[in-house]
């Protein structure tokens, strides 16, 4: 029998793969072809969906981007066996795009069928919590510490340090808290690992409890994905019936339960104690530190929060060795980093990459130059409270401290382009903007700066006092780093300031 396979992910079925999906397991039933369909995930190359393939004996042959209307001229031309067409792009693991990457999160993202239990397990899945089983909590810590993770969710800091902090913090109970509020703008590498490896996370997040002795888990998923939702409650309920959770783990003796728990469409819920808040059923407020959650978290009891792709890679750390995922980055910035290339870009996707290739590369060699065809004007890293990048700071290479020394941030690794048509003061007022609206309003400098930083750059839109306006602007800027109590209000004056330094003609300088 021909397997087929059309990604069930939410970019790909925007797009059409429902509709591709139906259209042909229709025309093989009118052709009496027996196809077995497998809805899998997305592969990541979004600009191709809806990418459909086909097993072969030479592999996996891919064809896209397909629409249902395409559906009957690829059976007149044999796709179903492979064959070549007007859509077909070869061997898909020889997709320039794919083949170029260094792919560990997402190494069966695509590949798998995403609820199969016995496809994850084919691939690796659950090697690494059957060598964590055999550890003490100690050398589980000490192994996350050893590969040098830190966490992927934007401040970087070491999840190994964090781990051990809530190990050696004593309680009758602990937590392990996912942070699945991905709201950056450009971002939506969670979602498509969540949707395309589901028992990646489960598995993490499990190594993670046993490690630091907690007995319950929490998916904290952005209410915007509904996909995810669908597709993570399925996958903890085979979990459950597979025995990979529930009170007695893999036969360990040891429990660990998961659930997941629907944000509310907050952004500042993206900050893991007003996420805490939120999940304890309160409106998300900004929690002052300390207490740090490592030590007084989710209902005042010591909590892990790693965001998705941290607690992801725990997986194939232990899978494979601390020491290989060390092979992989740069200085401190070891192992990969899942880029997500967005806005005005000819070919955007997830690239996960080794740290240390340049933001350039990523532009040129994956993002193929702007879908408009203009030359790139801007690069914005790391969601809208980063930094804008001109021409002139794209040989960066994808590393948390020379994007720090640039007075960038790599954050969740969104990257958003613009080409010469945007304008910049517009992009500079939206961050202040953002924050204004985004605010959770527990402290001043975060809740009355963003809205007076509006009101100044209106000013010099509109061409008064510019100086003593900028003077101003800068001042206000100043204020917020200092003084606010979190990120928000922290980083709203990168991009900011990183328009006014680097773009300074949209400021009338």
């Amino acid at each position: 029998m021909i397997t087929v396979y059309v990604p069930r992910d939410t970019t790909a079925c925007a797009v059409g793969a429902d509709a591709v999906a139906a259209a042909i397991e229709a025309e093989a039933g009118a052709r009496n072809i027996e196809i077995n369909l497998i809805r899998n995930g997305s592969r990541g190359l979004f600009w191709l969906e809806t990418l459909v393939e086909v097993s072969t004996a030479q592999g996996r042959m891919a064809y896209g981007p397909v629409t249902a209307s395409d559906v009957p001229q690829l059976f007149d031309a044999g796709f179903h066996e492979g064959r070549a067409s007007d859509l077909f792009l070869g061997p898909t693991e020889q997709i320039s795009y794919l083949k170029n990457q260094q792919r560990v999160n997402f190494a069966r993202a695509g590949v798998i069928d995403p609820l199969s239990l016995e496809d994850y397990q084919a691939q690796g899945g659950y090697a690494g919590l059957t060598r964590a089983l055999v550890l003490t909590p100690q050398a589980m810590v000490d192994e996350v510490k050893t590969s040098g993770l830190r966490g992927r969710g934007g401040a970087a800091f070491p999840t190994g340090i964090k781990w051990q902090t809530v190990l050696d913090t004593p309680a009758e109970q602990k937590y392990i808290v996912c942070n699945a509020d991905e709201g950056d703008s450009g971002t939506f590498a969670d979602r498509l690992l969540m949707e395309a490896d589901p028992f990646q996370l489960i598995e993490g997040m499990t190594i993670a409890g046993l490690a630091v002795g907690a007995t319950r888990g929490y998916i904290y998923l952005r209410s915007e994905y509904p996909r995810a939702h669908t597709v993570l409650n399925a996958a903890l309920a085979t979990a459950n019936d597979a025995g990979y959770l529930g009170e007695d783990v893999a036969g360990s003796g040891k429990a660990f339960e998961l659930e997941v728990r629907l944000g509310a469409g907050a952004y500042i819920c993206g900050e893991e104690t007003a996420l805490l808040d939120s999940l304890e059923g309160k409106r998300g407020l900004v929690r002052p530190k300390p207490p740090l959650p490592a030590v007084a978290g989710l209902f005042g009891q010591p909590t892990v929060i790693n965001n998705v792709l941290t607690l992801a890679t725990i997986s194939s750390i232990f899978e494979k060795g601390a020491d290989h995922y060390k092979n992989f980055g740069t200085g401190r910035s070891v192992g990969t980093l899942a880029v997500q290339l967005a806005g005005n870009i000819k070919q955007g996707g997830v690239v996960e990459l080794a740290f240390g290739a340049t933001l350039r590369s990523l532009l040129e060699e994956f993002g193929g130059g702007t879908l408009s065809d203009r030359p790139i004007k801007a690069v914005q890293v790391g969601g809208p409270l980063g930094a804008y990048l001109p021409e002139t700071q794209w040989g960066l290479p994808l590393d948390y401290e020379a994007f720090a020394a640039a007075k960038a941030m790599l954050g969740h690794g969104g990257v958003v382009v613009f080409d010469d048509s945007v304008d910049m003061l517009e992009q500079a007022r939206f961050a202040m903007e953002f924050c204004a609206v985004e605010s959770c309003g527990k402290c001043t400098p975060c809740r009355i700066g963003s809205t007076r930083g509006v009101e100044v750059i209106d000013k010099i839109r509109a061409g008064e006092q510019r100086d003593d306006s900028l003077a101003l602007l800068e001042s206000l800027c100043e204020t917020m780093a200092l003084g606010s109590l979190c990120a928000m209000g922290g980083l709203t004056p990168s991009p900011v300031r990183s328009a006014i330094a680097h773009f300074p003609e949209a400021f009338g300088g």
